[in-house]
């Protein structure tokens, strides 16, 4: 009997494809795996066992079974993205437990590709911050289980990195992918504005937030964002050379970069230069106002996305971040601020192809009750190990995380890869190159 645990996406697609197994074997074995880990890792408010196999089953008799990208594929879909017959809760006690009528449109189109849904993932309430726990679960990183996965989409990282799914569906909107895909070893693209129907919430954080993969393979994220985007991300014949900044310098001022993640991006460099590309050191022009617009854009976003909701079941940190951002909303709205940065970082953009930076600024945070502890320690706790990730939100520029060495525990390491408007494909052709010359371990070693 083959095992389709830990196999890519790709290659259980190929192999429904050819009839070489069911979908209904392959949802299955994940969901075998699911019971027997997710105590431990917590990746999953809720899983559809049952309605899973009957779709897998449903996926086995269609027509064009031969020609569906995703055949088969088990997939896991973060917690603010609506799955018809499902109730969406964003982590909250406040949000209603009402199942939606129908799938959101990312949902839709990777189910017309032939995945099939095998649960909803744990985020953060209102999926605010950069831990993953709450009222209905904690997310741990699969690697070290005594650390959080990061968040918002940090159930869904944690179920590709435990394996429980070869693929995941989250979202991004200061970070939320690329944080925990960058404590869980795995490969992520935020897109840029545009390029994959957003709708994650009430005004996507006024722009900011996109919908992209989780996944273990650059060939597998970049088979997903297809599905996604609907869309192929296709890369050049031949590797061409980029033109490459590498940047160790935090965009925060007073925020610094540990020595992993520093050697990491020293490190990718060095690889990048030995395979033909031209590398420099060069820091983007930051603003030091990117802190504060940094800031009231994830709090203003909060205030909308609470509009309507008990505030006495929300938890206080969310309560404190909402109350923040609500005097910043009008402001958000009309003002030019991201205009402005993007102004500002264009030109450097228009010197260099990628931007290559850390992931990370720090090791995530322990697996503790953050949903309980104050809004200020949360805020502290968030910006000193991810202050790296919210220019790109706020410019709605492409950005991919990958892993790459590992830190002192032997959990991954992590770099990210930041490109112009319409550079998802390059973005993703230098990833695969990287993991071609550097490969990864795709799952945590949990059995």
């Amino acid at each position: 009997m083959t095992n389709w645990v830990g196999r890519t996406a790709a290659e259980i697609a190929a192999a429904v494809r050819e009839k070489q197994a069911t979908p209904r074997e392959v949802v299955a074995e994940h969901l075998a795996r699911i019971e027997r880990l997710d105590g431990r890792v917590g990746a999953f408010r809720m899983v559809r066992a049952q309605a899973a196999l009957a779709e897998a089953d449903e996926v086995g008799s269609r027509a064009d079974l031969a020609e569906l990208p995703l055949a088969g594929v088990p997939v896991a879909v973060k917690d603010n993205l609506a799955v018809r017959g499902e109730s969406k809760r964003i982590g909250s006690a406040a949000t209603p437990d009402t199942p939606a009528a129908d799938d959101h449109l990312t949902v839709a189109r990777l189910r017309a590709a032939g995945a099939v849904v095998v649960g909803l993932t744990n985020v953060p309430e209102l999926c605010v911050f950069g831990t993953t726990e709450g009222v209905h679960g904690t997310a741990r990183n699969p690697w070290d289980t005594s650390r959080t996965a990061g968040g918002s989409s940090g159930g869904s990282a944690a179920a590709v990195a435990a394996g429980m799914v070869p693929i995941a569906l989250g979202n991004d909107g200061m970070g939320s992918l690329r944080i925990p895909a960058a404590n869980c070893g795995l490969v992520t693209i935020k897109p840029g504005t545009g390029v994959v129907p957003a709708g994650v919430s009430d005004g996507d954080w006024f722009g900011m937030s996109e919908n992209g993969p989780l996944a273990t393979t650059v060939e597998d994220a970049r088979l997903m964002l297809s599905v996604l985007a609907d869309t192929e991300f296709v890369g050049p014949q031949a590797p061409g050379t980029h033109r490459i900044a590498v940047s160790l310098r935090s965009p925060l001022p007073g925020v610094t970069i540990s020595k992993p993640y520093a050697t990491a991006a020293r490190d990718a460099a060095g690889l990048l230069i030995k395979a033909g590309h031209q590398v420099r050191r060069a820091d983007p022009p930051y603003p030091m106002s990117l802190g504060v617009t940094s800031l009231t854009h994830w709090t203003a976003g909060t205030a909308v996305d609470a509009q309507g909701l008990d505030p006495r079941q929300l938890t206080r940190r969310t309560r404190v971040h909402a109350a923040v951002g609500k005097r910043f909303v009008n402001r958000v709205r009309v003002g030019d601020s991201r205009e402005q940065l993007r102004r500002r970082l264009e030109p450097f953009f228009a010197e260099y192809d990628v931007l290559l930076t850390p992931a990370l600024a720090r090791r995530s945070p322990k697996s503790e009750p953050w949903h309980e502890r104050g809004w200020l320690r949360n805020i502290m706790a968030n910006t000193n190990y991810s202050p790296l990730t919210p220019p790109w939100n706020l410019t709605g520029w492409p950005a991919m995380s990958i892993p790459f060495g590992t830190l002192p525990s032997g959990a991954p390491c992590a770099i990210q890869l930041v490109g112009r408007p319409g550079a998802e494909a390059e973005l993703l052709a230098l990833a695969e190159r990287i993991q071609e010359l550097r490969p990864w371990q795709r799952t945590a070693p949990l059995d």
